[in-house]
């Protein structure tokens, strides 16, 4: 069962690191923009186009911040260990759909079944968090039954 947990890790690093790249190579673009953006007649034009060339950048940064928090929340997530006490990194199987509590990539398949890769932070994450097999969740008039936590 262990094998499950490791490829649900391995898809949300794989959607870490695509993020990553297309981050990496937005903020690439920009850095050349900027260096090859050269001084024209119009230099209010030219103010303005690396101004906004120069927030693209700002945010980009951000953006690549948050994905280096993503790749440090992995990091902590050990796939060996299993508990039977739903925490960061457990596999979750309920009535009504399957759950990993690593980081928001929406719904990842692995073995043949369909999960949703949730951050520990979401509602239905903090529903579930510290919860065992058996026990009954409610979320959004629904309720279901943990059937299984790994």
């Amino acid at each position: 069962m262990n094998n499950l947990k490791q490829e649900l890790y391995i898809q949300c690093q794989a959607f870490v690191d695509t993020r990553l790249q297309t981050i990496q190579k937005t903020i690439d673009e920009i850095q050349e923009s900027l260096t090859s953006e050269t001084k024209s007649s119009a230099g209010d034009k030219h103010e303005t186009g690396r101004a906004m060339l120069q927030i693209e950048r700002e945010k980009a940064g951000h953006q690549l911040a948050e994905i280096q928090k993503l790749n440090q929340l992995l990091s902590k997530i050990d796939v060996s260990k299993s508990s039977q006490t739903i925490a960061l990194g457990s596999v979750i199987f309920t009535s009504q759909a399957n759950y990993f509590i690593a980081l928001s990539a929406g719904e990842i398949k692995a073995e043949n079944q369909s999960f949703y890769a949730i951050s520990a932070n979401t509602p239905i994450a903090s529903l579930l968090m510290g919860k065992q097999k058996d026990d009954q969740i409610k979320f959004r008039d629904q309720e279901f039954k943990i059937t299984e936590v790994i």
